[in-house]
């Protein structure tokens, strides 16, 4: 019977042997990607963005008028998109350079 208890994994980024429970962790932190706004501001899921520029959306035929409030973002796996609901428009995905948190 093995007692992995004692099993450690040895972190090169910080030159310790930790659990891999702990290894796990930093691992799952290291992927989660941060996405800010324009001003610097953290942006998750479900948040409320406004725009902050006139912006074309390409194939809708419309224009996005600076200061349109955007309600409950969902973030990809990019660092400057968020994809967003807008009426009338399907599938919208706004870089996060034009927006800023409401």
């Amino acid at each position: 019977m093995t007692d992995t208890s004692d099993d450690y994994v040895y972190d090169e980024a910080s030159g310790e042997w930790i659990s891999p429970a702990e290894a796990a962790a930093n691992a799952h932190a290291a992927e989660a990607i941060e996405v800010r706004d324009s001003v610097g501001n953290l942006l998750a899921d479900g948040d409320s963005v406004i725009t902050i520029k006139d912006l074309k959306v390409k194939g809708a035929g419309q224009t996005l008028r600076k200061g349109t409030v955007i309600k409950s973002i969902r973030l990809t796996g990019d660092a400057q998109e968020i994809d967003c609901r807008y009426d009338g428009i399907k599938g919208l995905v706004l870089r996060a350079e034009f927006v800023r948190k409401h």
